[in-house]
This record gives structure tokens, sequence and C-alpha cells, in this order.
């Protein structure tokens, strides 16, 4: 990242062009409540210096947001309804923020985890997301669409934590 930046500071481009990485949520050791958030200890030891580069940059995180994973691995302590934006209501609460959907808390986990290496002025880009449509108990058409559908009109409203991000 930083040979990149520096080619495209020489050519003038660093305003223009954003350099970043993209992670997985896997990074993420400590995710609930979100504020919570903390890198692994084995990831720690490289996103540390990532985000504090980002950072001095004014460069955003690329992040790999799957509810999905997250629901498939714990079935019992997350919803389908919470992974789906379908809850009717606040599933977590957390100090003053209300969560009503698993990729807000996913995303403010990974703001906090930011935080706590140095990176609270880092803004996050998901970079991916997406439902499976087979191979899993709730890996079906259906949930996929639900999904997909429900991010498109839930992603512009921020999250509790960063309303306006």
């Amino acid at each position: 990242m930083k040979n990149i930046y520096s080619a495209l500071s020489s050519a003038g481009l660093q305003n223009s062009i954003k350099v970043s990485t993209s992670i997985s949520f896997g990074e993420v050791g400590t995710s609930y409540p979100p504020s919570a958030g903390a890198f692994s200890p084995s990831a720690s030891s490289y996103m540390t210096p990532i985000v504090q580069y980002l950072a001095t940059i004014n460069a955003p995180l690329l992040a790999n947001i799957y509810p999905y994973i997250s629901h498939k691995d714990n079935p019992g302590s997350i919803s389908l309804e919470y992974a789906l934006f379908t809850s009717p209501g606040t599933v977590v609460s957390n100090g003053s923020n209300k969560y009503q959907n698993l990729f807000d808390a996913m995303v403010d986990a990974l703001y906090s985890a930011m935080e706590k290496v140095g990176g609270s002025n880092v803004g996050i880009v998901i970079s991916e997301s997406g439902w499976p449509s087979a191979g899993g108990t709730a890996a079906t058409v259906s949930n996929a669409q639900k999904y997909n559908q429900n991010l498109i009109n839930h992603v512009r409203k921020g999250t509790p934590k960063k309303p306006t991000a």
C-alpha cells in the first residue's frame, strides 16, 4: 500500500485515487457487543499498521460483511430475522445504540476494532456482502432475495454508531 501510494503521490494522483485493502470480517475476534469490537490477537499484528496507515492517508478500509456466515455458525444465538434485516424491533442494545439487524452490528464492531488501534477517523466501505441461494439450511433463493433487497433498502442509513457514514 505504501509503495502504491508513493507512486500515486509522485504522479500527483494521491487525492484522486484512494489506496486501500479489503478484509474479511473474520479478522474481528470480538464482535459482541459491537462496542467491544476488537481484532483477533493474530490479526491485530497486521491490522494495526494497516488501519494506522489508512488513517494517515485519509483512506477507508474495505470490508467484506456476510451476516449469513455469522448466522450459520451461531443459529442459536443469531436469529434468521436479525441476519435478514427483518427483525420487528431492537435485538441488541449496546449503550445508547440499538441494533435491529446483524449487518449494522458487524459494521459497528469493525468501527470499534479500528478505534482501538488508532483508526477512529477511518471510514468503512463495504466491498462485499450477500447471501447464498443454496448449500445450507438458511441458504435459499427466497432468503437471498430478502437479504439483498433489504440491504439495498438499508445501506444508505448508516449504522447506530455512525448514522451519517
